[in-house]
């Protein structure tokens, strides 16, 4: 007899292409070779940043999968989760969501404006409680967002943080390929 399958794993990037040295694409080889099911959401080649596009993306996604689904997301991945979570219902048992960044500050040199943002449909970031648990990991130095508005964001969110450290966004530009503390945070929500 075996027990309850395993939830779906769906990686939600952030509003880059794929990066094959980034922790999504490293923690997406080691849980398909234990043998756990892991879609990632494509990036889009059209409508890159159009929230509404990012979220129909994530709904494909999640709607091709039969069974549960646990989100891992990162950057602006997170909040595409956060805007989907508010106009979607799927069996979702919880959601990562590392590094979120802040939408309604003026971010870095290259980075879309508050307008740009605004104009797309990002602004305002939901604020409600999410309808499934999450773990909010932070850092410290991130340079997308400063820690204190994430800890608000996961307060708001009703999630778990995690205090990271001074990772900055957690990227390949910040150091950072294989991320392993993504498996064992991944556990514990899973467990909750």
């Amino acid at each position: 007899m075996t027990g309850p399958r395993q939830p779906t794993v769906v990686l939600v990037p952030g509003l880059r292409d794929h990066v094959a040295e980034h922790w999504q694409t490293a923690l997406s080889a080691t849980l398909t070779a234990a043998g756990r099911a892991v879609r990632t959401v494509p990036p889009l080649t059209r409508d890159r940043l159009s929230r509404a596009a990012q979220v129909d993306a994530l709904q494909r996604v999640v709607s091709d999968v039969d069974g549960p689904v646990v989100l891992v997301a990162h950057s602006a991945g997170v909040i595409t989760a956060v805007h989907w979570a508010q106009e979607h219902h799927a069996e979702v048992t919880g959601a990562l969501l590392a590094t979120p960044p802040d939408f309604d500050t003026p971010l870095p040199e290259g980075h879309p404006s508050p307008e740009v943002l605004a104009e797309h449909g990002w602004t305002p970031v939901p604020r409600k409680p999410l309808p499934f648990p999450s773990t909010v990991a932070a850092s410290a130095d991130d340079p997308l967002a400063a820690f204190a508005q994430v800890v608000e964001l996961a307060r708001d969110w009703g999630g778990r943080l995690v205090e990271l450290g001074p990772v900055g966004h957690l990227n390949p530009a910040s150091g950072y390929g294989p991320w392993p503390q993504a498996v064992a945070l991944l556990e514990q929500l899973e467990r909750t």
